[in-house]
């Protein structure tokens, strides 16, 4: 409301000045109106802000910091907003998803776009990291004021720099293939205390551009790629009280009888899993023989 309450107050004042211009300088006025603007609403809309989100583990040299705190599952993660800005401003499409991908785990999901495309940063915050990170190449990590982080990674261009204060909206570059990127695309990660999470589990990657949630409640499920698969979406569990979450946290585990022919990768396909969980929650190897009636516990 303030922000709107000083917008309109501002365009009054500008379009009573310009209407004494001449042309041309009323065009490099509105250049100059139009970003002083900008910054003015960014920096009102984190005034409104009470939390100081720079205070504790800021850290501006890599993109993942250790927190050094004890986890404690389920995780709270609340929203503001019902809606989120999109990262890009086109249909957003999934190549890759959250999970294990090629024997190693993806910590976040990739989304096309062609280099050049301009990206946005999804929710108020702070920018914690801009600079280069091997892998992810030219990386931009934005802190959010609900404990959250979200890093855009394989950019082409920078847009913002460390400790700049951002809105949903603002922009932050553009997108590329630095890093270790087979082809452009977005790399999106949404991290907690510097807990991986699934980013489907807690938004909408549609054209709604929405939260599944106000508050969620986040179990280690959502937080281990193993248990996922890039090439599918998983089936989705949002919790939105502390009981429900704990509930599905106390649930037995899903027990596989082997049968005839059946292989870890066949196990694992059918059962929406990777053969690392398998391997973890079972103490095999991946060599391992399996025997026919053999009981598997799948998480």
């Amino acid at each position: 409301m303030k922000s709107f309450i000083a917008l309109v107050f501002l365009c009054t004042t500008y379009t009573t000045f310009s209407q004494n211009m001449s042309p041309e300088v009323n065009s490099i006025e509105s250049t100059i109106f139009i970003d002083s603007l900008s910054q003015y609403l960014t920096d009102l809309n984190i005034k409104e802000h009470t939390v100081d989100i720079t205070a504790d583990f800021w850290d501006t040299s890599k993109v993942k910091i250790d927190y050094n705190t004890e986890v404690t599952y389920p995780l709270h993660i609340q929203f503001k907003d019902s809606n989120y800005i999109s990262p890009i401003s086109k249909n957003k499409v999934i190549t890759s998803r959250y999970g294990w991908r090629k024997g190693r785990a993806h910590k976040g999901i990739d989304i096309d776009l062609v280099t050049g495309d301009s990206l946005y940063a999804m929710f108020d915050g702070v920018v914690r990291f801009a600079d280069y990170s091997s892998g992810h190449g030219r990386t931009v990590v934005v802190r959010h004021f609900n404990g959250l982080e979200t890093t855009y990674a394989h950019l082409s261009r920078y847009g913002v720099k460390e400790n700049d204060s951002v809105v949903a909206g603002s922009y932050l570059g553009k997108g590329g293939t630095s890093g270790n990127a087979r082809g452009s695309h977005l790399h999106l990660e949404i991290t907690y205390n510097g807990i991986y999470i699934h980013p489907e589990n807690l938004l909408y990657f549609d054209e709604t551009n929405q939260v599944r949630a106000k508050d969620i409640w986040i179990t280690k499920t959502w937080t281990r790629p193993e248990l996922h698969n890039s090439k599918r979406q998983s089936k989705l569990e949002i919790f939105s009280t502390e009981e429900e979450a704990i509930a599905s946290m106390n649930k037995p585990a899903r027990v596989y009888i082997v049968k005839k022919g059946d292989t870890l990768s066949r196990i694992s396909s059918r059962n929406n899993t990777s053969i690392s969980a398998l391997c973890k929650s079972n103490h095999l190897k991946y060599n391992s023989t399996l025997r026919i009636g053999q009981k598997l516990i799948i998480e």
